[in-house]
């Protein structure tokens, strides 16, 4: 049985601008980094996929430092980066194509924005039959409509728990990655 692909979705420097307003878990960039290790310790499979903007006003710009990863989630060479126009990594990438081919059958999503192109991301991963875990702690997103970042954090995760996803912390992660290392065969 193959490990668990790692999903890094969008952890870059755009979502640093001020006008992205109230922001909840500062420290989902710490836990994608503390994902990336043990990932890239046992050997297990990692895809980065990061958002274009489609508009030559939008602030996720190819040749900017927007455009750019953030430092904690800086692909190694070798790992497969993905870039796409739309919430879904799916959409307009060969993500499917690239997990099939690689016998892949479950992911991990980690990344920016919790309630936007991660859940997306997770909930067509579902519906196209992979086994999904979604990182709580390794995702964050911003207040909208009125509502708080942390609400709409949380409300993001109660909905993909269960339906869509299994909604796990970094430390459930590792844990279970670890355990799925040891297994013979």
């Amino acid at each position: 049985m193959p490990l668990r692909t790692l999903l890094v979705i969008d952890v870059q420097q755009a979502f640093d601008d001020s006008a992205w307003g109230e922001r909840n878990n500062p420290d989902a960039e710490t836990h994608v980094g503390e994902l990336l290790a043990v990932w890239r310790e046992l050997g297990a499979p990692v895809v980065h996929v990061r958002h274009e903007s489609a508009s030559p006003a939008g602030l996720f710009r190819r040749g900017t430092t927007a455009f750019e990863f953030k430092p904690e989630a800086r692909p190694f060479p070798g790992e497969v980066v993905l870039d796409k126009r739309v919430n879904s990594a799916f959409i307009g990438t060969d993500l499917h194509e690239h997990l099939r081919n690689t016998g892949a059958d479950h992911v991990v999503i980690v990344g920016l924005t919790t309630d936007h192109c991660c859940s997306t991301t997770a909930r067509m991963a579902s519906n196209l039959g992979f086994e999904t875990w979604f990182v709580s702690d390794a995702t964050a997103t911003h207040a909208r409509a009125g509502f708080d970042a942390e609400t709409m954090h949380r409300t993001a995760l109660a909905s993909l728990d269960g339906e869509f996803a299994r909604v796990v912390t970094t430390a459930e992660a590792i844990t279970r990655l670890h355990a799925l290392a040891r297994r013979p065969g």
